[in-house]
C-alpha cells in the first residue's frame, strides 16, 4: 500500500512517464508496463490510481490543459488591445513548455483518442470552446462577424496543424516558427489578405 501522502507524487510520476513514453512509441506502443519502467515503479502501482491508459492519457491532458491555460491567461493579463491580445494567445500556444515534442506526442494521442473515449471528448471540446471563445472575442473587436467567425476557424487550424505536424516529427517546426507562421496569418486575416471566405 502506498505511503500516505504520495498521490500527488506518484501520480505527477506517472503522468510523466506517460507523457515522455507517448513521445518515444506512440499511441499504440504505449503499456502500462512500459510506462511503469519509464517511471520506475511497478505496473500494478499505475492500476492503483488510473483505471488504465486512456484514463492516464486524461489526467496527463488535465494537466497540459491547465499548463496551456496558465501560458495564456499570464500573457493575456499584460496584453493591451485587440491585436496584441490574440499576439498573447499565439505566444502562448507556442510557448516552451507546451510546443516541446512530448507535449505535441501528447497531443497528437489525445486528438487520435478523443472520438473514442468519453473523457478525452469532454476535454476536447473545453479546448476548443476555450480557445474558440478566446480567439473570436478578440477577432470581432477587428473584423465584421462573418469573417471573425471564419478567422477563427483558420486560425485555430493552424495552430492545431502545427501541434500535430510537430508531433509527426517534422523538425522544421519549432516554436520560433510556429509562432511566426501564425503571427503572419494572423496579420494576413487582419489585412485581408488571407482568403477566409
Amino acid at each position: 500500500m502506498p505511503k500516505l501522502g504520495m498521490e500527488p507524487v506518484r501520480k505527477r510520476q506517472l503522468i510523466d512517464a506517460a507523457i515522455e513514453t507517448l513521445c518515444r512509441y506512440g499511441w499504440h506502443e504505449t503499456t502500462v508496463v512500459r510506462i511503469g519502467q519509464q517511471a520506475g515503479l511497478s505496473p500494478g502501482i499505475i492500476h492503483h490510481y488510473f483505471a488504465g491508459k486512456d484514463d492516464l492519457l486524461a489526467a496527463a491532458m488535465r494537466r497540459i490543459l491547465v499548463e496551456f491555460r496558465h501560458e495564456v491567461t499570464g500573457r493575456l493579463a499584460v496584453a493591451s488591445g485587440p491585436r496584441d491580445r490574440l499576439q498573447a494567445v499565439i505566444e502562448g500556444c507556442f510557448a516552451p513548455s507546451q510546443f516541446r515534442p512530448e507535449i505535441c506526442a501528447a497531443w497528437l494521442a489525445f486528438w487520435a483518442q478523443a472520438p473514442f473515449a468519453p473523457e478525452l471528448d469532454r476535454l476536447r471540446r473545453i479546448y476548443i470552446n476555450r480557445l474558440r471563445s478566446t480567439v473570436l472575442a478578440e477577432l470581432r473587436r477587428l473584423l465584421p462577424e462573418e469573417q471573425a467567425l471564419l478567422a477563427v476557424l483558420s486560425l485555430a487550424s493552424l495552430i492545431d496543424g502545427l501541434f500535430l505536424r510537430a508531433a509527426s516529427g517534422d523538425t522544421r517546426v519549432t516554436p520560433e516558427i510556429a509562432r511566426g507562421l501564425a503571427t503572419g496569418h494572423l496579420d494576413q486575416l487582419l489585412t485581408g489578405r488571407a482568403r477566409v471566405h
